[in-house]
């Protein structure tokens, strides 16, 4: 499993990402760290990674929305959106929005690694037990938003719901389905 030499964090862990770049700089892998979406478009330009690990929430911006420029900008780096929000709903619209992979939060190096390689065949497989109606419901909503490019009062028009019902319910992340 080989990681690409040049990769850009965008994340707004800056824990996460201080961590994760001294374990890639000790493969020889050449790291840049930005924790927002304006700065993370200037270092595209400049750094030209051959490899994005990009967070699906960047405090006010979304990652999804930061796909298809971050594509435009620099087309051959490979894009693997990472997020501790892992769901199938989100995976898919990375994919169409030109990700090459997702990877669920946390993992580990070898994982990063893989999901550079592989386009999407090993990435985690989804759930074995039906997901909560609960579950779904989130889901939705984070898929119109998305739709709606993160206009949270444009999506609560096309869901039907008044604007802060939809941000206290998309605040509540549901929780994972226990195994039986």
């Amino acid at each position: 499993m080989s990681l690409p030499a040049r990769i850009l964090l965008v994340d707004d862990d800056l824990a996460f990402c201080q961590v994760l770049a001294r374990l890639l700089a000790r493969r020889g892998i050449e790291v840049q760290a930005r924790h927002d979406a304006a700065s993370a478009l200037a270092a595209v330009e400049a750094f030209a990674p051959e490899g994005i690990v990009l967070d699906l929430k960047l405090g006010a911006d979304n990652g999804l929305l930061l796909i298809g420029e971050l594509r435009r900008l620099c087309p051959q780096a490979r894009i693997v959106l990472a997020t501790g929000y892992a769901s199938i709903a989100t995976a898919v619209d990375a994919m169409r929005r030109g990700a090459w992979n997702y990877l669920p939060k946390p993992f580990d190096i070898d994982a990063l690694a893989q999901s550079f390689e592989a386009p999407g065949e090993d990435a985690a497989p989804p759930p074995a037990a039906p997901v909560s109606l609960r579950r779904q419901g989130w889901e939705h909503m984070q898929r119109v938003l998305a739709e709606c490019g993160g206009n949270v009062s444009q999506a609560a028009r096309v869901l039907g719901v008044d604007r802060r019902t939809l941000q206290r319910k998309l605040a509540k992340r549901p929780v994972k389905e226990r195994p039986e």
